[in-house]
């Protein structure tokens, strides 16, 4: 019986997704439920599973944009799983025994002392004549290497006048910083085909960037307090709890506080309406290597510190692994983008719509 297998919908509204990568070869025996390929869609990177036991026929090649429900491969469930081949006994040509194994060894012991000969012959060709050196060649004096120290120079990169070759104070004046060799370094390019969720999230960066009145404003907080409570508490909070206490679950009770607050930013504009959340769905940023992914904590304003710290790593990890969902990356009403992460002091993040605030 020969199976069609077709593109299953990923999640409401998406109609296309493109086969992003085959986890098998065309001809090959897999199992029910075996992860076949990975499939790009504008919201996340999913796997997709086999749905019988048999041969596979590919029908579509990676990077294949393709309509869900289209048919990308056949499974030929009649066909029987390959038996493993036992291997008896030791192959022929590894076989140490009888007269002619050994001749053969004798044969490669000599082949190889005549070849350690004659590398250690060539190397004392090779071996510099240390006649014309002493210790002072290339050495610089003291002051000299206080210079080259302030020019930046690497005193291997100068010539000696001294005595035997030791580079002097004069030297080191005179000596000029390299510019750089303005031709025959590496000057190639690569071109790599960018996934369908980063080619996504690249163009709801300009959408929104263009169609939304973004204001953005910088306020100084002082977090020795939460720090110190950090470090006083972490250890016993990771022994009692089973994750560490990191910095997340503190921003994110902060903002729910905020929003309870301020519940207008807690909001969207839909048309000539305001729709009002009376829970908190924070989506939190992350990268990954499929491009950045904002999963949701769900109603983060039931969380505390453990329940905040658990999602966060459940969701980080499954992102990182691609097995994150679309329910999972859809709905938050928030956004936190901690930006500090690398290193910088002051970022502008871009809003996600239909959110009001990040």
């Amino acid at each position: 019986m020969i199976l069609e297998m077709k593109v299953p919908s990923p999640g409401e509204s998406i109609t296309e997704v493109e086969i992003a990568e085959w986890l098998v070869q065309d001809g090959d025996y897999v199992e029910k439920d075996q992860a076949i390929a990975e499939v790009d869609s504008d919201k996340a990177t999913l796997e997709l599973p086999a749905e019988a036991s048999g041969t596979i026929t590919l029908k579509a090649e990676e990077g294949d944009a393709v309509e869900v429900g289209a048919v990308v491969c056949l499974i030929d469930t009649s066909a029987e799983k390959p038996g493993s081949e036992a291997s008896n006994g030791t192959p022929e040509t590894y076989k140490g025994g009888g007269d002619e194994g050994g001749a053969n060894k004798e044969e490669t012991k000599e082949l190889m002392k005549d070849l350690n000969s004659g590398e250690k012959e060539s190397n004392h060709e090779k071996a510099p004549n240390p006649a014309n050196k002493t210790y002072a060649s290339g050495t610089a004096s003291p002051a000299a290497k206080k210079v080259l120290a302030e020019k930046g120079i690497d005193a291997t990169s100068v010539s000696g006048t001294g005595k035997d070759g030791r580079i002097t104070k004069e030297d080191a004046v005179n000596a000029v910083p390299s510019m750089g060799t303005p031709t025959g370094g590496n000057r190639g390019t690569s071109r790599s085909k960018m996934s369908m969720l980063r080619r996504k999230v690249a163009e709801r960066l300009v959408e929104a960037k263009n169609t939304t009145a973004m204001l953005t404003t910088f306020n100084e907080v002082d977090m020795s307090p939460i720090f110190e409570l950090r470090n006083q508490y972490k250890e016993d909070f990771k022994a009692k709890h089973g994750v560490s206490l990191g910095f997340m679950s503190f921003f994110t009770l902060a903002v729910v506080r905020a929003l309870k607050l301020y519940p207008a930013v807690n909001s969207m504009i839909d048309g000539k309406e305001m729709i009002s959340y009376d829970f908190c769905d924070i989506s939190i940023a992350v990268s990954g290597p499929k491009g950045l992914m904002v999963p949701v904590i769900r109603n983060a304003e039931n969380l505390s510190f453990r329940g905040v710290e658990a999602e966060v790593k459940r969701l980080a990890i499954r992102a990182r692994d691609g097995q994150i969902t679309v329910d999972e990356m859809t709905g938050g009403t928030f956004t936190i983008s901690n930006g500090g992460v690398f290193g910088s002091m002051l970022s502008t993040p871009i809003i996600n719509p239909p959110q009001s605030g990040i």
